[in-house]
């Protein structure tokens, strides 16, 4: 093995968490929304980070119109509040998720169930386990609004 490919293998940015949902289909949405309200930096931060990730077709299930009033500019507080919402600090497999309440960064609490899988609120963990170099995605089917924020008052 050479130097070189220690270095290479060794560190890599190139697998935070930002660019794991970047190289991975089915995050376009995601990942345009954490540009959008400039939270790609931090989440490229050291974490470690657990994200419960929504998917496209999550952000395509919301109301019609309301991504879109989302990525505004005067609106980014909001969309910054949602994200941050789906993120919990720590590094939580699957395995090591226990039925309660967990802090978020956003501030309010997620309630975390394992009766029939793993659900976050009312959102169902549809693939686990997603490791990046700062923590770990899960991908879920819902996007989570904490109760801090009112929907209709976009």
């Amino acid at each position: 093995m050479t130097e070189e490919s220690v270095v290479e293998t060794g560190y890599s940015d190139a697998t935070d968490i930002v660019a794991v949902a970047s190289s991975t289909e089915g995050f376009s949405t995601l990942v345009a929304a954490l540009t959008a309200a400039g939270l790609v930096e931090t989440l490229q931060g050291e974490g470690p980070f657990t994200v419960f990730a929504p998917n496209d077709a999550a952000f395509a299930a919301l109301p019609e119109g309301l991504l879109e009033k989302l990525l505004l500019p005067e609106n980014i507080a909001v969309l910054t509040s949602i994200l941050t919402y789906h993120v919990v600090s720590g590094n939580v497999m699957s395995t090591d998720v226990v039925a309660g309440d967990a802090p978020t960064v956003e501030g309010s609490t997620l309630a975390l169930t394992t009766d029939m899988g793993v659900m976050v609120n009312d959102a169902t963990v549809i693939q686990a386990d997603v490791e990046a170099s700062n923590g770990v995605i899960h991908v879920i089917d819902k996007v989570l609004v904490p109760p801090t924020v009112d929907l209709a008052a976009l």
